[in-house]
């Protein structure tokens, strides 16, 4: 299936590990020069190098931190003075550490709200201008499903990826004229270094082994077993194609059915 996605720029942050970097892979794969970025140089430079090598494609890389408002700016500015445009954006960041509400601090809050929602205003507010003048863009958001389903131990999550949503929403109503589809994606329990760290935190807190802890993800869910990060990458790369014209303004869940709700 063509997808209409070949030669399309897409930025992608948070791309050099976990659905990141699964979603920069797919991207690549249906041809798309790719803008990626994370906090640590290293492994962003092997992130890119690999992309480049197995798909044929043009990587730009960066190491920045999302948080830091004046670092997009400039990044965007450089992506789009190297490829001319920014087509699709993929705003994700790592979710804040697993702490119960007692636990938390002024600061835990602080960068919570600077890492999972601020992020993802500062990259809108940079790319939609490229996007509205090419009348064609696709933002898309990666958050959780906290977002429809409170997860213990997860509170800062649960909070701060709400305002996302409604973020989301805001813009698709404000852009669809403009040609411009915003979504959101919602992973349930998926085989990330995210999911071992709160395998760990409950794992002191219940003592219970992290074995144990992740058996009991796979049971509550239908499909017993949690995802994988391509599996996310592949609802993302679809969202951003051609074949998902009319949709804007949603949250899709891919969580193999663990939200419970209708």
């Amino acid at each position: 299936m063509d997808l209409g996605l070949k030669g399309r720029v897409a930025l992608v942050a948070g791309a050099s590990q976990g659905i990141g970097r699964a979603t920069a892979e797919a991207l690549a794969a249906e041809g798309c020069k790719l803008a990626i970025c994370s906090r640590t140089t290293q492994v962003l430079e092997a992130a890119a190098e690999e992309i480049r090598g197995e798909h044929g494609v043009e990587v730009f890389a960066q190491a920045l931190n999302v948080r830091d408002a004046n670092a997009v700016k400039k990044f965007v500015e450089e992506v789009a003075a190297k490829f001319g445009k920014i087509e699709i954006c993929v705003a994700n960041a790592g979710g804040p550490p697993a702490k119960g509400f007692l636990a938390t601090t002024q600061e835990d809050w602080q960068k919570a709200l600077e890492q999972n929602f601020l992020s993802v205003v500062y990259l809108a507010q940079q790319v939609i201008p490229q996007m509205q003048r090419g009348r064609w863009g696709r933002f898309i958001t990666l958050t959780s499903v906290t977002t429809k389903q409170p997860v213990a131990d997860l509170v800062l999550s649960n909070a701060a990826r709400l305002a996302v949503v409604g973020l989301v929403k805001s813009l698709a109503n404000e852009f669809g004229k403009d040609g411009i589809l915003v979504n959101n994606v919602a992973p349930g329990y998926t085989a990330t270094g995210r999911l071992k760290e709160l395998a760990k935190t409950r794992s002191a807190a219940q003592s219970k082994s992290e074995s144990e802890i992740f058996e009991a993800w796979t049971v509550d869910a239908p499909l017993k077993r949690v995802a994988e990060p391509r599996e996310v990458a592949d609802t993302i790369v679809w969202l951003a194609s051609e074949r998902a014209s009319f949709i804007t303004g949603q949250t899709v869940l891919v969580d193999g059915g663990t939200y419970k709700g209708l």
